[in-house]
Formats: structure tokens, C-alpha cells, sequence
């Protein structure tokens, strides 16, 4: 099969993933952006129309009131403009990641499971379409397209809940308008958000490929395999390891192993969990009295790529993602 026909194979698989799944990879995120509008807007637009400003909105540490409105000065005004965007990009972003982590979990562990319970396999066998090339499109699927329309629905959901702002709060004498057009945030926040993308592709392959390979096999409730198998094989390490510790002394180093094992398997496609294998969330992007310094967030988050336990994810990531092609690919179930 040359590039061409390849290229034009996988975007068909793709709209077909899509347009299979738009009520969860869509629609979902959609209702829940729209949601978060009409409650965090409404509660501003309420907050300032009676003279109680979020308290989140600071200077120097301090809330800002409407004392406090007429007489900002020029790097005050930037300050909070700076702080405003970064908020509700955040904000905005946070639900949506709820999300998006059920949506990838329940997709990745229907996947190939689906097709095979109502039968669908038969036809789509019969086409001239690779189990390689099914797989792929739906790991893609899963570790950019979703997280993709997830982003940009966050996106259009902080930048109205800023316009809803910027106008109550020139309702009431502060014209942010200009000053929010100006401020670097209002565009490199959303550039941030889209450069932690390749960042998750590689912490959610393992989880994606453990769920696809679960998928591929399970005869029946492939939610008990996926989620069963590592707790069960993590908490009978613990017994062993525990009953090791109370007759002898000594412990097993496979303990503390296992664990990571199960948080990568289960908990990779959580946007953020390459801080988790960092020891936290670090110094430069926690939450202070000023706000969420979204500028440490990018650099930190690649960071997470210079260890050995992103990259020994993916191997064994993608091996899974070979052996659900191959499982796909011998599986008779009729």
C-alpha cells in the first residue's frame, strides 16, 4: 500500500472513529464547556454587578474591590489582566480533564471490544483495511484527537468567560479591553495548553495500549479485566510483601515497582500525571497569593521526558498495542 492511499486509509478511519463516537468526544465536553459558561459567567456577572469582585482577583495579595478600581495603576492593571487569563484558562481547562480521562478510559476499553460484541467486526474485516492500521487510528484517536477537541473547547470556554469579564467590568469603570488584547497571556496561555499534547501522547500509551489489548480479548466485561488484573496483582504484591516484612524484616523492591506499574497502566491518560513521577506538582507552577504562573508549566512538563519512566512506558506501551493487533487479528468470535 503506497503513502497516498495510507495517508487517504487512516483520515477515513478517523472521520469514521469520530463521527462513531461524537456524542462522548464532542458533544460531551461541549455541554460540560457550556455548563462551566453559564455557571462561572453568571457567578462573575452576579459577583460584580452587586459589589463582591472574586475574591481570586488580587493585588499584590490583596482582593481587589471596587474602591481599589479607579485608581490602578498601569502594571496593577496588567498584573490582574495577566492573572485573569491565566484563571480561566485554567479554570476552564480543569472539568473538561475530568473528561476527557473518562471519555479516553471508556473508548480505549471499548474500542475493539464493541466490535466484536455487536458483530460490526465481520464488515469492517471484509474491507481492505489492516488490523494494524484500525488500531492505529483508533490509539490516535485516542491520544490526540480527543485530547485535541478537548483543548479547543476549553479554549473558546476561557475566552468567553474573559469577554463576559472584561464587559461587567467596564460596566463598572475598569476598561480591561485594551489592556487583555495586550497582555501576552490572552495568547501563549492556550499555546501552552497545545504543546502539553505531545507530552500526554507519550504518558497515555501505556494506559491506552493496556485498555486496547483488554479490548481485544475480553470474552465479557472487559471494565473488571482492565481495572481487576493490576489491582489484584498489585495488593497480592503488598500481602506477600507485608507478610515478607513481618517474618524476616525485609521487604520486596518489586512493592514500590508494582505501584508505579498500576499508576501507569490505570492512570496515564490523567493530563498531569508526569508530575506525579516528578514528586509533585513542582515549586514554579503551584498556586500562590498571585495567581498560577503558567510559564513554568510547559518547560516542567517535558522535563518529565528526560527520565527512563516515560520512555520504558511507551515500549511497553506499544508492545501491548502490537499484541492487540495481533489478537485482532486471530480473535474469532463470530
Amino acid at each position: 500500500m503506497n503513502t497516498t492511499t495510507s495517508a487517504d486509509t487512516m483520515k477515513w478511519l478517523l472521520r469514521r472513529e469520530f463521527w462513531e463516537h461524537k456524542g462522548s468526544m464532542f458533544w460531551a465536553p461541549l455541554i460540560v464547556g457550556t455548563l462551566l459558561v453559564i455557571l462561572i459567567g453568571g457567578g462573575i456577572t452576579y459577583g460584580i454587578m452587586t459589589h463582591h469582585l472574586p475574591t481570586h482577583v488580587t493585588i499584590n495579595g490583596q482582593p481587589l474591590d471596587h474602591a481599589r478600581l479607579e485608581t490602578l495603576l498601569p502594571d496593577e492593571t496588567a498584573n490582574v489582566v495577566a492573572r485573569m487569563a491565566t484563571g480561566m484558562y485554567m479554570g476552564g481547562m480543569a472539568p473538561l480533564l475530568v473528561v476527557l480521562t473518562a471519555v479516553v478510559f471508556f473508548y480505549c476499553l471499548g474500542a475493539l471490544y464493541d466490535e466484536r460484541r455487536d458483530r460490526s467486526i465481520l464488515f469492517w474485516k471484509s474491507l481492505p483495511v489492516s488490523d494494524s492500521m484500525t488500531v492505529l487510528s483508533k490509539t490516535i484517536t485516542a491520544v490526540v484527537v480527543a485530547p485535541a477537541i478537548t483543548i479547543a473547547l476549553a479554549i473558546v470556554a476561557a475566552l468567553i468567560l474573559l469577554l463576559v469579564t472584561c464587559i461587567e467590568l467596564s460596566a463598572q469603570g475598569l476598561n480591561l479591553f485594551a489592556t487583555m488584547l495586550a497582555s501576552p497571556n490572552l495568547y501563549l496561555a492556550p499555546l501552552r495548553l497545545v504543546a502539553l499534547l505531545p507530552v500526554y501522547v507519550v504518558w497515555a500509551l501505556p494506559t491506552v495500549g493496556w485498555l486496547m489489548l483488554v479490548s481485544s480479548w475480553a470474552k465479557s466485561k472487559p471494565f473488571l479485566w482492565a481495572v481487576g488484573v493490576p489491582v489484584v496483582a498489585l495488593v497480592t504484591i503488598k500481602w506477600i510483601n507485608a507478610a515478607l516484612e513481618n517474618f524476616s524484616g525485609q521487604t520486596l523492591l518489586l512493592a514500590h515497582y508494582a505501584s508505579d506499574v498500576v499508576a501507569r497502566i490505570l492512570g496515564g491518560i490523567v493530563p498531569g500525571i508526569w508530575f506525579q513521577f516528578q514528586g509533585g506538582l513542582p515549586a514554579a507552577i503551584q498556586p500562590t497569593r498571585n495567581g498560577i504562573d503558567m510559564s513554568g508549566l510547559v518547560p516542567q512538563s517535558y522535563m518529565s521526558l528526560a527520565g527512563p519512566d516515560a520512555w520504558i512506558g511507551v515500549v511497553l506501551g506499544v508492545a501491548m498495542l502490537y499484541a492487540a493487533i495481533r489478537v485482532r487479528r486471530w480473535r474469532d468470535e463470530g
